[in-house]
This record gives structure tokens, C-alpha cells and sequence, in this order.
């Protein structure tokens, strides 16, 4: 068992394997065979990789506190009914169900869903969500479901339209593409957002254009076979484009739609709960699923660690050195990803529906000058204050103690200026200041290892790989 801890960590951190699994997906999208293949499995009788490469995690059964489990108790209860109604069957009564906003709606119309049958440009898959869980909805087709659970990272679920069906956990189909490039083991679930040129049966147009995108992705290369709804100046992106012949790619300006504030003429959004495909949400949606899947990787890499170390929660003060390089390697990417290191910067404002960054920005919590980390910049960057409003998430929270101190650590080291590497430079020291006191003021735990830390101030920046254990 011990001997296969080191090995997923280096499969998570080998950018060889990232590229050559960027690969044989996009291949997978879009091979209709396959996809048929999967679809046809009885997923129940699947073990799950997960199962096998972190039995200790017990993904297929381990107690579930997401918010589709919750959802569940209710309706076991007779608190709760989902009941349909057309045009789109379960759907608004989820939505309402677990507090997602209709005006986050996206549209994706590249077929890479198990419902590739359904999806094309004409009729795209809307997907909403919240800080929580992502819905998408396929006309005529059951509702998908990706939810984050605080121990377990990424969960899916389908849920048919019949009023007495009940959630259906995915723990294989799903997970043949929602997985971390994982190739011979020692992958973790997680979500995907991807950009791909994208013709009118819904399918790639060629593999070569499909990548996965981050926040560090230049927006002209981002939301390939998505509809995008807003404004963003003279910036372009690959959004509402359909590839109708590979020789549309050697003048893209020619079929390029943007700056667009209605669907009208691109698609019927009759069936659908709102009007657009939100540039806005597009932005929050991708961030968070970049600061979610780092969270999934820490947590598995470093429970792994602490299982092989023989402390399950990694409360333990004096971590062997094997132990606190793991931690040091699973943390960084992720305190990188919520002070939005590398974030593209936009070329251009960005303006989309006001419902939504409405809906978005009044959930705070607000320090006592009204100040959140929810609030948006779309100037040059996404967050007006830049640290991840995902801070305050069941998911971070149940972080492995160990990993939860050394994230802490970092964050007072680079706002309070004691890190200077280049990195960080975004940040300004306006910047490191509001988002230093934004967070004390509006999360305990954080103010407690804020004072804590206080007493250290004068020694040398932390490089990210000590041990992080004061709290």
C-alpha cells in the first residue's frame, strides 16, 4: 500500500502526464463509440477506481455531506419534493432546492456529455451552479449532477425527470473523464471546462483545438463550443462559433460572435431557465472549478500521506520529512490558485448579466466597510479583492488539519509581504492589505492564526515548505 502514496503524488504533480492524457480525452470526447460504450456500463456494478487506489477514502461508500446528500435526506423525509413541470421537467424545483440561481446559466453545445445524442448546437446543455454543486440540464434527457463533498472532492449523481426517481451516484461512467489524468493509477475526481473548435452535430471539429482551460488561459483560446453572452470590448474569445469546415480556422475573425447581449439568431433559449450564457459566470465558474480541483488533489495526496504515516486527520505536530514535503507539494498549487497566480489578465472590461453578478456578489459575508471577497473587479482581472471567496467553503475547511495550518501560513506570509517571489507580483500592497483584513474580519479561524503568527513576523518569508503547523 505504502509504496503507491509517493506514486500518486508524482502522477499529480508530472506535467508529461498532463499533456499526454489532454490528449487521449479530447479524444474520448469526441469518439461517439466510446462514449456509447460508457454510457452502456451498469455503473453499480463498477468498483471504483477510487475504491482501489484510496480504499481508506471509501468513495463508493463512505457517508456523503454534499449538498445533493442532503437534498436526499430531505426527501427521505417528507420534507421535500421535487416535482416536475414542462418545459424542463425536475429542474427549477432542484434549482430552487439547493439555492442556485437561474441567471448562472452557461450553454455548452460541444457534445462531450454522456447525452452526446442530445446536445448540438441547437439544443446545448445549460449548466447552473453555485459555490457548491453544477446542474446541467439536456433537453429530453435525465438532469447531471456534479456536487462537491467536503471529504470526498467531486461527486456525480443523474436524476431522472419521473417524480419518484430518486439520485443515481455515478462511481464509474462519470469518472472516465472527471478524473485527474490518473492513466495508471493515483488520479482524484474532479471537474472539467473545456474549449474545443466545435461543428453543428455538436462534435469536434478537430482534435488538435481541444485543450482543458484554467484561469491561466488566455481568453482567446477560451469556451470553444460555448455560447457567451456579454460584453468584453476588442478582447475575442472562441465562444458561439460552430466550425461549418476545418478552413474556417484559417480566418477565425470572419466567423468570430461576440460582444453579444441576447442568443437571438444563435439559438432558441425558449426551454431554457434564462435568456444567456453569462460571460460573467463563465469567469466565477472556471475559477472555481480550478480552486475546487486543487482542493480534491490536496486532499487526497495528503490523506494518502497521513494514512501511510499512520495519523488520519494530521493533527500531529513533528510531521516526518517524507510527511512535509507532501503537504508543502499538495498546498502550494492550491494557495497559487486561490491568490489567482497566473490569472489571465482581460484584455478588455467585461460586462455581463447583471442578475447574476447581483446574485453572486450580495452572498458575502462583508467585512465592517462592506468589503467581501465576493465582489468582482472585471476591469483586468475577475476579483476586485483577489483571494478566493471559496475560503469560506465546507470543502476548505475540511482540508486535512496539516494542510489547513500551512495554507494559512502561506496566505499571512504573502499578504503581510513576508514571501516576495515573483509569483506574487499581481498583488499589490493595496491589494495584500484589504484582502488580509477582509479575511481576519470575516473568518475566525483565520484571525486566530493571524495572531498567532504574530510573534513571527520578523523571520524570514516562509518558501512554502516548512512545516506549516502553527495554527
Amino acid at each position: 500500500m505504502s509504496a503507491r502514496f509517493p506514486k500518486a503524488v508524482a502522477l499529480l504533480a508530472a506535467a508529461a502526464l498532463l499533456a499526454a492524457a489532454a490528449v487521449e480525452l479530447a479524444m474520448r470526447g469526441s469518439n461517439p463509440e466510446r462514449l456509447a460504450e460508457d454510457a452502456g456500463v451498469d455503473d453499480a456494478a463498477a468498483p471504483s477506481r477510487y475504491d482501489i487506489d484510496y480504499p481508506f477514502m471509501r468513495y463508493s461508500t463512505a457517508p456523503r455531506s454534499d449538498p445533493v446528500a442532503r437534498i436526499e435526506r430531505r426527501i427521505e423525509a417528507g420534507e421535500l419534493r421535487l416535482d416536475a413541470k414542462p418545459p424542463r421537467g425536475r429542474l427549477d424545483a432542484l434549482l430552487a432546492a439547493l439555492d442556485i440561481d437561474p441567471a448562472s446559466q452557461v450553454l455548452v453545445f460541444s457534445a462531450t456529455s454522456l447525452q452526446r445524442g442530445r446536445i448540438n448546437p441547437g439544443t446545448p446543455r445549460a449548466i447552473y451552479f453555485n459555490d457548491d454543486v453544477y446542474v446541467a440540464w439536456v433537453q429530453d434527457g435525465p438532469i447531471e449532477i456534479a456536487s462537491m463533498d467536503p471529504r470526498l472532492g467531486p461527486v456525480f449523481y443523474l436524476l431522472d425527470h419521473d417524480e419518484n426517481a430518486t439520485f443515481e451516484r455515478q462511481t464509474d461512467r462519470c469518472l472516465r473523464c472527471h478524473d485527474s489524468y490518473s492513466l495508471s493509477g493515483g488520479g482524484v475526481p474532479r471537474f472539467i471546462v473545456g474549449s474545443g473548435y466545435t461543428g453543428p452535430t455538436g462534435a469536434l471539429a478537430t482534435h488538435e483545438g481541444w485543450i482543458l482551460t484554467t484561469q491561466r488561459t488566455p481568453l482567446r483560446h477560451r469556451w470553444g463550443g460555448w455560447y457567451v453572452t456579454g460584453r468584453h470590448g476588442d478582447a475575442v474569445h472562441l465562444g458561439n462559433i460552430v466550425v461549418r469546415d476545418v478552413g474556417d480556422l484559417a480566418d477565425l475573425d470572419r466567423i468570430r460572435v461576440g460582444n453579444i447581449d441576447t442568443l437571438d439568431g444563435l439559438v432558441d433559449t425558449t426551454p431554457y431557465a434564462a435568456p444567456g450564457s453569462d460571460i460573467v459566470a463563465l469567469l466565477v465558474l472556471q475559477h472555481q472549478v480550478d480552486v475546487q480541483n486543487r482542493i480534491a488533489a490536496a486532499s487526497y495526496a495528503i490523506a494518502a500521506a497521513l494514512q501511510a504515516a499512520g495519523s488520519a486527520r494530521g493533527e500531529t505536530s513533528t510531521p516526518p520529512p517524507a510527511l512535509d514535503a507532501v503537504v508543502a507539494d499538495g498546498v502550494e498549487p492550491l494557495v497559487e490558485a486561490m491568490l489567482f497566480v497566473g490569472e489571465a489578465e482581460l484584455p478588455a472590461p467585461v460586462s455581463g448579466s447583471p442578475e447574476f453578478r447581483a446574485s453572486f456578489e450580495r452572498r458575502g459575508p462583508f467585512d465592517d466597510a462592506g468589503r467581501s471577497l465576493r465582489q468582482l473587479d472585471l476591469e483586468r482581472r475577475l476579483a476586485r479583492y483577489p483571494l478566493s471567496y471559496l475560503v469560506y467553503s465546507q470543502a476548505f475547511d475540511a482540508l486535512p488539519t496539516i494542510a489547513k495550518s500551512r495554507v494559512y501560513r502561506r496566505f499571512i506570509d504573502v499578504l503581510t509581504g513576508r514571501d516576495h517571489d515573483e509569483k506574487f507580483a499581481h498583488l499589490t500592497d493595496a491589494d495584500r492589505a484589504a484582502v488580509l483584513e477582509i479575511l481576519a474580519a470575516t473568518k475566525p479561524d483565520f484571525a486566530i492564526a493571524l495572531a498567532a503568527a504574530g510573534a513571527d513576523a520578523d523571520e524570514p518569508a516562509n518558501d512554502g515548505r516548512d512545516s506549516g503547523l502553527r495554527p
